[in-house]
């Protein structure tokens, strides 16, 4: 049933974006690695506004254990370094009148499985996501009921919406695997 497939495609179009929230979730789980990617979400005071860091300087990761900061305007310098002192980061800025280097700590192993809860914590929210969103496929599945769409359509249509929740449950496992080994890796 043409409905039914609407349904389908919705449902895995949203269930994809669970996936990659999921992600952008975890890519702010540091590993002990170095990574820009650490840095987004970070607000800088720019002419009296908040302005994301990457549009006032360039961030590179030199190698796995630094991440250099380049300003556009060198006066920037103090702004940024304030940013990341205010941020829930947990790093310290050093500068040389010119960039701004972040070291990044080596990780104790109490730290690591702290970070292997949180990326627990962050999976349970994106399978919760996924069943939700099969629970409101199938209730609009059901709904189809009443317009005439047989019985036997609709659970054919509720079989497949779980074929769709087991794969994507099983990529956020996947996902869960690759990241703790990624923590827990010295």
């Amino acid at each position: 049933m043409e409905e039914i497939e609407l349904y389908l495609e919705d449902a895995r179009d949203t269930m994809e974006k669970a996936l990659k929230h999921l992600n952008i979730e975890l890519g702010k789980i540091r590993a002990g690695k170095a990574s820009a990617s650490m840095l987004d979400g970070l607000q800088v005071e720019y002419y009296g506004m908040n302005s994301p860091i990457n549009n006032v300087a360039s961030i590179t990761t030199p190698d796995a254990r630094t991440i250099a900061i380049k300003p556009f305007e060198r006066k920037m310098i103090g702004e940024i370094e304030k940013a990341i002192r205010n941020s829930n980061l947990g790093l310290s800025p050093t500068n040389d009148g010119e960039n701004i280097r972040l070291n990044i700590p080596a990780l104790t192993e109490e730290r690591r499985r702290d970070l292997v809860k949180k990326v627990k914590a962050e999976i349970e929210v994106a399978k919760v996501n996924v069943r939700n969103i099969r629970k409101d496929t199938n209730d609009g599945i059901r709904k189809l009921t009443k317009e005439g769409v047989s019985e036997d359509e609709v659970k054919k249509g509720e079989e497949r919406v779980q074929k769709l929740t087991d794969a994507h449950i099983a990529k956020i496992d996947e996902i869960f695997v690759a990241k703790e080994k990624d923590i827990m890796v010295v």
